[in-house]
């Protein structure tokens, strides 16, 4: 064998006889301590039943945009974006709605508005102000 053929089985030969002569640490032989805290027994009463979490309403629709420039949020059982700082001001595929006493139109927050009957809003809002 050549002298580098040697050197590379001897530094095989060590290194592995390493890991076969090492032990794991003894196991703690120690009282146990047991963990502070209130206990966790299991109660003898059937808890009633679990109801989940209500889902969080989305913020956002999938579909249509929101409204440029106002804070919204969307409101899925109207299917309309509700204006925060106006009462009763909705926002739809570019179209401001407002209720005052009948419905309204306008292509900004801010006016001017144009008096629409209820199939000139959307369907979510005719249905939650019915007249």
């Amino acid at each position: 064998m050549t002298a580098f053929a040697r050197i590379t089985l001897l530094s095989l030969v060590l290194g592995l006889s390493a890991c076969a002569v090492h032990r794991p640490p003894p196991a703690p032989t120690g009282p146990t301590i047991p963990p502070s805290g209130p206990s966790t027994q299991p109660s003898t009463r059937p808890s009633g039943p679990v109801t989940p979490p209500p889902k969080p309403l989305p913020t956002k629709s999938p579909t249509f945009a929101p409204p440029p420039g106002a804070a919204s949020h969307w409101d899925g059982k109207m299917q309309v974006y509700v204006l925060d700082d106006q009462p009763d001001t909705f926002y739809r595929q570019r179209t401001y709605y407002r209720w005052s006493n009948g419905w309204s139109r306008s292509i900004s927050p801010n006016g001017p508005w144009e008096d629409t009957d209820v199939q000139g809003v959307p369907p979510g809002l005719s249905k939650q102000y019915a007249q």
